[in-house]
């Protein structure tokens, strides 16, 4: 293999939310693991435009969440591609600590922060409610940031998020927030409408002051490659993951799922790896031969 360094750029999204945080510390962990990669982050829009910036090959890499990327992957004839798998991001709101919403059901006709325009975790805001037949007020944002300090000032009854180390969930419960995710018969009908969607539980004590596990629903969010990156690249990210896994679970939370066994697994299908990665994981003996 060429020994000449790599410079990919990988799409994120706006600033303030989990996708910038988790593609900074995979870019770090990644270049510590292979120094023949050197991965550049960029902000976007969110999965929303990083799906048609990769299939126009203006990113190299590209954060999409949930239903998005498993809309991009079914897409006929795409040449998208999994590199890695991210972390299955389980659903919920959160709401103030004086809040009377107890049940999503309680937010019929209020003001709801869903997320930013381009979000994949706004699309499964969206599903949720709907599966769920509750109409809520939608407030969506240009920075994923904004949206704490209109829950705190009372412009919106409930933020929604998803997973473990997302910021706008961190700055609310360290504030006393509230989560509210749906019940079991909730999350049945949720997935009875949405078979792309699967049972996820954020644990015990991923925040403060969330004491018990919460059950909900979610969807594996990926690192897509775009159509036709080299199979060296794909194999040196892969195998760059691999030996980075410990330093990427340490730096963040939520990437303690992001492996090479979970990626393998999560992939709907093993022609949806990149051949490169594929490669390795073959090699590695993770994958079948």
């Amino acid at each position: 293999m060429s020994a000449l360094v790599l410079t990919l750029v990988l799409g994120t999204a706006t600033p303030g939310g989990g996708f910038p945080l988790f593609g900074a510390a995979y870019a770090e962990a990644l270049g510590a693991g292979e120094p023949r990669l050197r991965i550049e982050t960029r902000n976007t829009k969110g999965s929303a435009e990083n799906v048609p910036l990769l299939e126009a090959g203006k990113l190299d890499l590209g954060l999409v969440a949930g239903e998005l990327a498993s809309a991009a992957l079914a897409s006929p004839g795409t040449g998208l591609r999994i590199v890695a798998a991210m972390y299955s991001s389980p659903g919920m709101f959160v709401v103030p600590a004086g809040s009377a919403v107890k049940r999503i059901a309680d937010l019929e006709g209020k003001p709801v922060v869903l997320g930013t325009q381009g979000s994949g975790l706004t699309v499964l805001g969206r599903t949720v409610l709907r599966s769920l037949h509750v109409n809520v007020e939608e407030i969506v944002l240009q920075k994923a940031e904004d949206g704490p300090p209109m829950l705190r000032d009372g412009r919106a009854a409930a933020l929604w998020g998803a997973g473990v180390g997302w910021p706008a969930f961190a700055a609310m419960a360290g504030a006393g927030g509230r989560f509210v995710g749906p019940d079991a018969d909730e999350i049945r009908r949720i997935l009875g409408k949405n078979p792309a969607l699967k049972p996820a539980t954020l644990p015990a004590g991923s925040y403060a002051g969330q004491d018990a596990a919460l059950d909900s629903v979610g969807a594996w969010s990926f690192v897509l490659a775009r159509p036709q990156l080299p199979e060296e690249t794909g194999y040196l990210l892969a195998r760059a993951l691999h030996r980075a896994e410990a330093v990427l679970a340490a730096r963040l939370p939520q990437a303690r799922e992001t492996t090479a066994a979970n990626t393998v697994a999560a992939a709907p299908r093993e022609d949806l790896l990149h051949p490169g990665a594929l490669k390795y994981f073959r090699e590695a003996g993770i994958a079948r031969r």
